[in-house]
């Protein structure tokens, strides 16, 4: 595999384009992703039941199989919005589809911003008509900056891996910093691809990869109403289909997983307010699946979150969430510790505290970067979470989002 400089217009075949609409005051606040045929699609949605009006569009996309483009406006979530959200999703598709030549049942639309208040259909649809002709192979960036909201910085990554002779690439943007929670927490990301792969390959795919990425990263215990993973693979590169269980797949999973991968730990980077960020690996658990409760249920805990904004080396909170995770694991055998660039302190071994130097453990979590490690000496199974710290900020800007 090997690691790009570049975004959602790596693979070939894919233009990208952001504008300012007037949704916002001053910043991009419309993108568009375009393929140059159709592509083969899979996605993954919010399981909020309070679903926005562009989810149940979207929604539609997916059981066409086929999509052309992606329209995205930030500044407005298009959710609690009735029956004009709904049209609101179908006309913006509708005009997309008119300037590219398409079906508007090809082409998914995205929200993200203040729930509850309905489009500016007038700025929505002068923003597609600007912003369709101007996609380009250079837009991914402009693309990325269209769709942030309160993110500090945008999230791009982009990967490619040989099948066979031929060179495939996957590239993707994504957009969370707040609302962000396991059980679909991407907020909104589009991943591209040019490899030929179908469509129930490729769902199967991004399915198992949620599992171990988006599923694995919280903020704050919110699951937004917008949340959003879509996927194209229009086959431009030309390579021979992959196929599921192949060698292949396995190589093409790779870059894949590292592009998910890389835009989830950037959004938990990002968290509203967040000063650190925080990994949390199990190893040595009965099953996957619990490994994962464990790890989730660490970085969600807001008691764990506040100890690591005040650098505090409170492993009773952590412990605390392990036993109300619902997973199966025997506290007595745990060992703990704290790594960062400071260095690494166990603080339980066994299930029984460790002594430790307090300003040691001080140091080690003053860092940017923690990670917490339990081991439950009871299987073999792993797996790792992302979170980051809860800070006065995260009240701040959560207080006057709308203003």
């Amino acid at each position: 595999m090997e690691i790009l400089e570049g975004s959602i217009t790596a693979p070939a075949g894919f233009a990208a384009a952001g504008i300012h609409a007037g949704l916002k005051k001053a910043k991009k606040d419309m993108a568009a992703i375009v393929s140059a045929c159709d592509a083969v699609t899979a996605a993954t949605f919010t399981t909020n039941k309070v679903k926005a009006a562009p989810v149940i569009w979207d929604q539609g996309v997916l059981k066409g199989g086929m999509a052309r483009a992606v329209i995205v406006n930030s500044g407005n979530a298009n959710a609690c919005t009735g029956e004009d959200g709904l049209r609101d999703a179908e006309t913006t598709a509708g005009i997309a589809a008119s300037l590219l030549g398409t079906e508007k049942g090809k082409v998914y639309v995205s929200s993200t911003g203040v729930i509850g208040v309905k489009l500016d259909m007038e700025r929505i649809v002068s923003g597609v008509r600007t912003l369709c002709p101007l996609v380009s192979a250079d837009g991914g960036h402009e693309a990325a900056e269209a769709i942030c909201t309160t993110d500090t910085f945008t999230k791009e990554a982009a990967a490619s891996v040989m099948i066979g002779n031929v060179k495939v690439t996957v590239g993707g943007m994504a957009k969370g910093s707040g609302m962000i929670h396991p059980n679909m927490a991407t907020m909104l990301s589009y991943i591209t691809t040019d490899a030929v792969i179908s469509q129930e390959t490729l769902q199967h795919l991004l399915g198992a990869t949620v599992e171990d990425t988006f599923n694995m990263i919280s903020v704050d215990g919110d699951t937004s109403t917008n949340d959003t993973c879509i996927v194209l693979a229009n086959g431009m590169a030309g390579n021979a289909e992959i196929l599921y269980g192949t060698k292949e797949y396995e190589e093409f999973s790779e870059a894949f997983r590292h592009v998910l991968g890389t835009l989830a730990r950037m959004i938990t980077r990002d968290g509203e307010g967040a000063g650190r960020f925080i990994e949390m690996k199990v190893s040595n658990a009965l099953s996957k699946e619990d490994a994962r409760k464990l790890a989730r249920s660490v970085v969600s805990s807001s008691l764990v979150k506040a100890a690591f904004f005040g650098s505090d080396a409170n492993w009773g909170r952590i412990m605390c969430a392990m036993g109300y995770s619902g997973a199966d694991f025997d506290p007595s055998l745990v060992d703990l510790s704290f790594t960062s660039p400071a260095g690494t302190i166990e603080v339980v071994h066994s299930g029984d505290p460790v002594p430790f130097d307090e300003d040691e453990a001080k140091r080690i979590l003053l860092e940017k970067e923690i990670t917490v490690a339990a081991d439950c000496h009871q299987g073999a199974s792993s797996a790792v979470a992302w979170g980051c710290d809860l800070t006065y900020d995260y009240v701040r800007i959560n207080g006057d989002y709308r203003s």
